[in-house]
């Protein structure tokens, strides 16, 4: 073992580039130590003043600092209007709560006070967020609009203990985001609506499975929903495909009634109709797009329209046409664009308006194929049967109302809401006639009278079955639609009257707006003025932004 040096005559000598600059070298007098020395510094504590001790205990970033005193506290922010207390009845209809909700900050929202529908634990949240997914596809493919699929999504998360969730609907995009605690990382899923389809009896079924799992009464645990919805998946449409072809035929008959058409009129405008829709039934079979299959179901009718006039017929060959496009305007969509637009959802509503766009040109250049031939071989075309109808109060409105109640069979709508939807549309062609043909007003300032009453009635009465508006609404504006001004603008333009011809296409634009607006204006009204009991906490929306 060697021993380690200890004298100071062992130890290795230190080298040249180890000493320190400021060394003096030999020779030179080391300069005198001061007798004490005191390096001070300007954030030294000053003599005389008492420090607290230190805590080597490593704090919480969001604990309060030691030097924090509650009663010298500098006043909280609060602004100018307050901070609002929201309390939320439980009497309101679950679509007003979860609405309410989603127009609040995320911070502001109310904790769930309703237990969880399972344990503590709760249950798994995969499976909750794939069931509001599966929920939210339906109700989006079924033609609702984007904030109420949003508040059905809100909804189901917050009755299985999800309150922490932010849904998110974009035309054909469902997204949903959970995060547990401020700490823990989200969970985020999303489905993409494939396909389209109009079955409002199985949207009333989803809506049933919404009451109930919202309801306090009911203990539906996530497998129970996903059951029910496997079942309303299977169930099939209630109405077969020849009932659905012969309520087309019907449509269009009673809306060439409508326009001053006689027996003989109904029956030749329901022939045209009814090819246009078996017609449209084979493009579909063969797979081609909506586009192609709107511009070949406005060719028969306005073939039939052709065909009178070249016959000499004593008929009303407008009618006749008019009647066709009846079936044919997407009144659904437009609605649920213009329904958006209004709450907000600008990107869903454009795409939206863009699809009604595409559609309305189907049926144009559809009908201008066939017009512009008429026209070639000098058939007589002319507007006045359309702008000039025939005043017969009583069977216009029989026509309408059975109108509104095939629409509503095309809308595979229950049967105990066909009624209402009739009677809806009944009275909204009885307001519409009243100010646009007797009194001599705007047939616009009508529309959206008649369309506003048709949309507080139907909101009226889905509040109280607890169900969509839609099957109340969307088949009674049938009579409203703007049949007679795309006909007259189609015309114009085959005989080269551009300005005329899109003149029209405007006016029957602003009509179609007019629908939409006061669609959704009259369901506002019902849902500002029916107040449940006990309600303090109206639904709040965003401020007009002035210009920043």
């Amino acid at each position: 073992m060697v021993a380690e040096p200890d004298g100071p005559e062992d130890r290795k000598p230190q080298s040249d580039e180890a000493r320190s600059a400021f060394t003096p070298p030999a020779g030179v007098e080391q300069p005198v130590v001061p007798e004490e020395e005191h390096p001070t510094s300007e954030f030294a504590v000053p003599e005389g003043l008492a420090t607290e001790p230190v805590n080597d205990q490593e704090g919480s970033a969001f604990a309060p600092p030691s030097t924090y005193s509650a009663r010298h506290a500098p006043a909280a922010f609060t602004p100018a209007h307050g901070i609002p207390l929201v309390k939320l009845s439980k009497d309101a209809p679950w679509q007003d709560r979860m609405r309410t909700m989603l127009r609040l900050p995320v911070g502001d929202r109310p904790v769930p006070e309703a237990p969880r529908k399972e344990d503590e634990t709760g249950p798994a949240v995969g499976r909750v967020l794939d069931l509001t997914l599966r929920i939210g596809e339906l109700l989006l493919a079924g033609g609702e609009g984007a904030e109420d699929v949003e508040a059905a999504m809100f909804a189901i998360c917050r009755s299985y203990g999800l309150d922490r969730c932010e849904p998110t609907v974009t035309f054909t995009l469902l997204s949903i985001t959970y995060q547990p605690s401020l700490v823990d990382d989200p969970v985020t899923a999303n489905r993409t609506v494939r396909r389209r389809g109009t079955d409002y009896t199985r949207l009333a079924a989803v809506y049933q499975l919404l009451a109930d799992i919202n309801a306090e009464e009911h203990d539906v645990t996530p497998e129970e929903a996903y059951r029910r919805l496997a079942e309303i998946r299977r169930n099939r449409h209630p109405y077969p495909g020849w009932v659905l072809t012969s309520a087309a035929g019907v449509l269009a008959g009673a809306a060439s009634v409508l326009l001053g058409g006689g027996a003989t009129v109904f029956f030749v405008a329901a022939l045209g109709a009814v090819l246009g829709d078996r017609l449209a039934w084979l493009c579909a079979g063969r797979g081609l797009p909506e586009f192609y299959q709107f511009l070949v179901a406005a060719m028969p009718p306005a073939a039939m329209g052709v065909l009178l006039t070249v016959l000499h017929a004593d008929l009303r060959p407008s009618a006749v046409i008019t009647g066709g496009l009846f079936a044919l305007i997407p009144g659904r969509a437009l609605v649920a664009a213009v329904q958006d637009g209004l709450t907000g959802f600008y990107i869903t509503a454009s795409a939206r308006l863009l699809e009604v766009g595409y559609f309305f040109v189907a049926i144009v250049v559809g009908v201008l194929s066939v017009l512009y031939v008429a026209v070639q071989f000098d058939a007589e075309l002319n507007p006045e049967g359309v702008l000039n109808p025939v005043e017969r109060p009583v069977v216009q409105i029989l026509a309408s109302m059975v109108l509104c109640a095939t629409f509503a069979i095309l809308l595979q709508q229950s049967r105990d809401t066909v009624l209402f939807a009739t009677l809806n549309g009944g009275v909204a062609w009885v307001i519409y006639a009243s100010i646009a043909v007797t009194a001599g007003a705007s047939a616009v300032m009508a529309t959206a009278v008649a369309a506003g009453l048709v949309g507080l009635f139907g909101q009226l009465i889905a509040r109280y079955h607890h169900t969509s508006s839609l099957p109340y609404v969307t088949a009674a504006i049938g009579p409203l639609l703007p049949g007679s001004a795309t006909y007259f603008g189609v015309l114009a333009i085959a005989q080269n009257n551009l300005d005329e011809g899109f003149a029209s296409l405007a006016k029957a634009a602003a009509l179609a707006l007019a629908i939409a607006i006061g669609v959704n204006l009259g369901g506002e009204l019902a849902r500002l003025f029916m107040q449940a009991p006990g309600a303090a906490a109206a639904r709040r929306a965003a401020k007009r932004t002035r210009g920043f």
